[in-house]
């Protein structure tokens, strides 16, 4: 509000200087017929240079600030960005070494117990391999933000089919139709640049996610096709689906829908993803209907 008042006052100036002029030059209003020829010509044409001169003057110094405005803005979210890769680096650091130690511990307690004493000690070892893996998906995130991409052609169709296969060894996976609808010849898929590490990574945690979601007797489908100078990479599942309301929110860093909270999970997958997806310079989406599945799609330029 106040920016739009500001470049209101800078613009009144300039009608005013284009109304004096006026008068300078005619002697009358704009659209009147009566003369105001009492005021001078040369005066009249003088202060409607000087105001306009102003008006010009306060147009520039506005514009200044708002460049001023965009600078500071860019530099919080740089400074803000920043910090938060440095604490998620820090918090792995700090956790790694203590859920190791815990997870030593609970191996020698559990050698010597009794049955009920080994049942809890299965439930803290299951706690802490899930803090590990979620102070490692924080890690990646926080890297892939901020490491340098390897970029090199890579062969979407391949690099999928290899994630496939992978995931098909993944448990609960031989429950679930897990299919795949890739083009191949006579016209494949174009390469596209990018580190194929990290888009394994993106692949992988899709089908992990599907394959989670779906209940046994399911169908999970990767498809992917050209479209408008991209590789469009579909993953589609028969799950539980998610609610229109909570859409939007799967993409933040730790969030659980809480129809999904039964099913283990960080809630760092499909923000992972994404990371991965922009740092290529693509965009992901997601469609879904609840009790009949999701649509995850990630748009990569070739």
């Amino acid at each position: 509000m106040a920016r739009a008042v500001g470049w209101v006052v800078a613009v009144l100036p300039l009608v005013a200087g284009a109304v004096l002029a006026w008068l300078g030059q005619t002697g009358r209003l704009p659209g009147e017929r009566y003369d105001v020829g009492a005021l001078p010509g040369d005066w009249a044409l003088a202060a409607g240079g000087a105001v306009t001169a102003v008006a010009v003057l306060v147009l520039l110094v506005a514009a200044g600030r708002d460049r001023r405005w965009g600078r500071r803005l860019r530099d919080r979210t740089a400074e803000a960005a920043q910090d938060r890769r440095l604490l998620l680096s820090r918090l792995d650091h700090e956790l790694k070494n203590p859920l190791t130690a815990m997870r030593a511990a609970t191996a020698n307690v559990a050698a010597g117990s009794d049955p009920a004493q080994a049942a809890a000690v299965r439930t803290i070892e299951e706690q802490v391999l899930r803090l590990s893996r979620l102070t490692t998906d924080l890690r990646k995130i926080a890297d892939i933000e901020s490491a340098r991409l390897d970029r090199r052609p890579v062969d979407l169709a391949d690099l999928i089919e290899e994630m496939v296969d992978v995931a098909r060894d993944l448990p609960g996976a031989a429950e679930r139709e897990l299919a795949l609808d890739l083009p191949r010849a006579p016209w494949p898929l174009p390469l596209v640049p990018g580190d194929a590490d990290l888009l394994s990574l993106a692949v992988a945690n899709l089908l992990d996610n599907a394959l989670k979601y779906t209940p046994p007797g399911g169908r999970v489908e990767v498809r992917a096709r050209e479209a408008a100078g991209s590789v469009v990479v579909e993953v589609a599942d028969t799950g539980q689906g998610i609610a229109p309301d909570e859409l939007p929110q799967v993409w933040e860093e730790m969030y659980r829908s809480p129809s999904a909270r039964a099913v283990p999970g960080s809630g760092l997958g499909l923000p992972l993803v994404r990371a991965v997806v922009e740092r290529h310079g693509g965009h992901v989406t997601a469609d879904s209907r609840v009790g009949e599945g999701t649509v995850v799609r990630l748009s990569l330029p070739c």
